[in-house]
């Protein structure tokens, strides 16, 4: 840790710390509102992760490991079981890994990973950002992050910290020519989700913007470690094939989990915003149209923002990756997680903490920083959310 800081300039430590405070504060807000919400909105404990008989891990951290923590949590402790296959296996490794550091805590182990890799990111998010722009853009395009309805993912028991680590530590090793690391942390993003292969094509493209020295022995030497992105998702399909006969397990169980996903089939995006337009005016209301309406803002926002961060001259690479990201969900005839994928989408924060007028920019953060803590108290009374 000491040479860690040593290596790194003044203005890296002072971004550093700005970034741990900003971290601290997002963990302290999280904490009052799962606090508060729980004497306000009547919890739905169907929904939501109890230890059981085990009793082994803190009671306040429960609500971190509702819906699809569970999942992860009985995969780390037993393995695969019914339909599990849908989730990929990386995170929940990592959990059984660490466990026994912490007294065998597995919920502990998941929080501090999924925390830890949060502030990762943010880092990497914040370098990557740098890159091309000013300081004073990337703060702000953090701060974005933050308040994003669904950023409260970034602090649970789910994949979504972890991937956008792997992601941004990707491009952000590729954007420095450390070709090799790039190739690493795009297998262990396609490891965690299956839209991390998306980094494949983007790494070429990138590669190929950089590339531009006629020795053709050092442009291939550059490019073979990016052929390592897609072993991490060859390698669970290796694991299904072996274990189920079936590669494409982890879609055909989709339909399942009730996420009335097609498992196999391909709907085309203008049939599913059809299909949204059609629950808007025929789903009661309750926390689930909260929901719906979530899901289809997102889905118009964030397209909408990627086009937007193409017309602005964001980096193409980055555009590559997304537009693939944000569309392969969609294939499955529904937007259900959309708000919780947009976050692998960081072009869209790129563009919005490049936005000029204060006002917009402010009114923008204090709607966001408002469907946040809504989001943030149903979530964690057991209700879906993402």
């Amino acid at each position: 840790m000491k040479k860690f800081w040593k290596n790194i300039t003044d203005n890296d430590k002072n971004s550093l710390v700005a970034i741990i405070r900003l971290f601290l504060f997002w963990q302290v807000i999280v904490l009052v509102v799962a606090l508060i919400s729980g004497r306000m909105i009547a919890p739905r404990l169907r929904f939501m992760y109890n230890d059981g008989p085990r009793m082994s891990n803190p009671k306040l951290l429960w609500p971190r490991a509702n819906f699809d923590g569970v999942h992860y949590l009985e995969i780390a402790r037993n393995g695969y079981g019914l339909y599990e296959q849908a989730f990929f296996p990386l995170y929940p490794n990592l959990i059984r890994l660490l466990a026994p550091v912490f007294g065998g805590k597995d919920l502990v182990a998941a929080v501090f990973i999924s925390n830890l890799a949060m502030l990762g990111a943010l880092w990497f998010f914040y370098k990557l950002t740098r890159i091309d722009y000013d300081s004073k853009s990337a703060f702000r395009s953090l701060i974005f992050y933050l308040v994003f309805p669904a950023s409260f993912f970034l602090g649970m028991v789910y994949t979504e910290s972890l991937f956008l680590f792997f992601v941004l530590a990707s491009f952000y090793s590729a954007r420095k020519e450390k070709w090799f690391w790039a190739g690493i942390f795009g297998a262990l993003a396609s490891n965690t989700r299956i839209v991390g292969v998306c980094l494949f094509p983007a790494l070429i493209w990138e590669w190929w913007q950089q590339n531009k020295i006629k020795n053709l022995k050092l442009k291939i030497k550059n490019l073979i470690p990016l052929f390592v992105v897609p072993l991490g998702l060859l390698g669970y399909m290796h694991f299904l094939w072996k274990n189920y006969q079936d590669p494409l397990m982890f879609l055909h169980v989709q339909p399942f989990f009730g996420a009335e996903r097609s498992g196999g089939k391909i709907i085309l995006i203008y049939q599913v915003f059809w299909r949204y337009l059609k629950m808007i005016f025929t789903t009661k209301w309750d926390p689930l149209y909260f929901a719906v309406w979530l899901e289809l803002l997102t889905a118009v926002g964030f397209l909408t923002l990627l086009f937007l961060a193409y017309k602005n001259g964001v980096r193409s690479s980055y555009l590559i990756f997304s537009f693939l990201a944000y569309l392969i969900p969609t294939l499955s005839g529904t937007f259900l997680s959309m708000p919780r994928f947009a976050l692998s989408l960081f072009p869209c924060f790129i563009l919005l903490g490049l936005i000029k007028d204060k006002v917009v920019s402010n009114s923008l953060i204090i709607l966001c920083g408002i469907l946040w803590l809504v989001s943030i108290a149903f979530f964690l009374n057991g209700y879906w959310i993402a």
